[in-house]
C-alpha cells in the first residue's frame, strides 16, 4: 500500500496529487489509484488546477501531467488503465476507481495538456497525438493533442511475455493506431528537453547500447499561449525513469 515509500519521501500537497512550475513547464501529478470523476475530490482539484495554470500559459507554455498507470498502452500485461483491476494474475485484486479513463481524458483535452507521462507497464511506448483512443494525428508538427509516453523499462523484469501464458508475446500482431513506437525487449530511460515555448525534444536510450538515442523525436506544438518565462538557469530533474531539463532565456 505504499507505506514504506510514503514514509521515506515527502511530496507536495496531499502527496497523492499536486502541481509545481519549473521554468517554462508546469508539472501536474495525478493519482491513478483514486477516483477522478467530476464529483471526486481529485477530479475537482485537477479541473481547477489546470484552469488556473491555463490562465498563466504565458509563464508555463508547457503542461505535463505525470501518473503511475497509463491510459494508452498496447502491452497486454495491464492493458489500458480503466480504473478497475485488469491484472491477469490472481491475488492482485483492487477496488474500482471512477472516472478512468474517460473523465480524466476529457479534462486533459479541455485544458490542452501537452504531454502525459506514465510508468507501471514494464516497457517503452510513445503515442501519436491522440484523443478518444482512435482519433490520431500521425505527425509531431503543430501538435494540438496530448502525447502519451510510458517509460517503464528502467530496470525491473520487462513485460515481453504474457503472464500465465506459454511464451506469448505481450504485443498483438497489429500495432494500435495510437502507438507510434514501442519496445518490450530492452531496458532504458527517457529524456525530455524543453527547448522553447513550442519545441520539446524527446529521446529514449536503450541501456548499455551507446550514447546515441534509440528514439529521437522533435515535437512542435501549434502556436499560441504567449512567450515563455525567461529564467537564467538550467534544471536537471529526475523523476522515475524520466530525465527532464529546460533551457531558459534562449528565445
Amino acid at each position: 500500500n505504499g507505506t514504506i515509500y510514503s514514509k521515506r519521501f515527502i511530496m507536495p500537497g496531499n502527496e497523492h496529487y499536486f502541481s509545481f512550475g519549473v521554468g517554462m513547464v508546469h508539472f501536474v501529478s495525478v493519482s491513478t489509484d483514486e477516483d477522478i470523476d467530476p464529483s471526486s475530490t481529485q477530479g475537482v482539484w485537477l479541473d481547477r488546477t489546470l484552469a488556473k495554470i491555463n490562465k498563466q500559459r504565458n509563464l508555463w507554455p508547457w503542461v505535463v501531467v505525470f501518473q503511475h498507470r497509463p491510459i494508452y498502452n498496447s502491452n497486454i500485461n495491464h492493458g489500458n488503465w480503466s480504473g478497475s483491476n485488469n491484472y491477469t494474475q490472481e491475488g492482485y485484486e483492487m477496488p474500482a476507481y471512477k472516472g478512468w479513463p474517460d473523465d480524466y481524458e476529457a479534462l486533459i483535452l479541455k485544458h490542452k495538456v501537452d504531454l502525459v507521462l506514465a510508468g507501471h507497464v514494464h516497457h517503452y511506448e510513445r503515442s501519436w497525438p491522440v484523443k478518444n483512443r482512435n482519433e490520431v494525428t500521425k505527425s509531431y508538427e503543430n501538435v494540438t493533442l496530448p502525447i502519451h509516453i510510458t517509460c517503464g523499462h528502467g530496470g525491473k523484469g520487462l513485460y515481453a511475455v504474457v503472464w500465465d501464458s506459454n511464451g506469448r508475446n505481450t504485443y498483438r500482431p497489429h500495432q494500435p493506431a495510437f502507438s507510434a513506437a514501442r519496445d518490450n525487449m530492452n531496458w532504458g530511460h527517457c529524456e525530455l528537453e524543453f527547448i522553447d515555448e513550442r519545441t520539446v525534444r524527446h529521446t529514449m536510450f536503450r541501456m548499455g547500447e551507446s550514447e546515441v538515442p534509440t528514439e529521437d523525436v522533435l515535437i512542435t506544438k501549434a502556436a499560441g499561449g504567449g512567450g515563455a518565462a525567461k529564467v537564467g538557469f538550467s534544471l536537471g530533474l529526475l523523476m522515475g525513469c524520466f530525465i527532464f531539463w529546460s533551457r531558459f532565456g534562449l528565445i
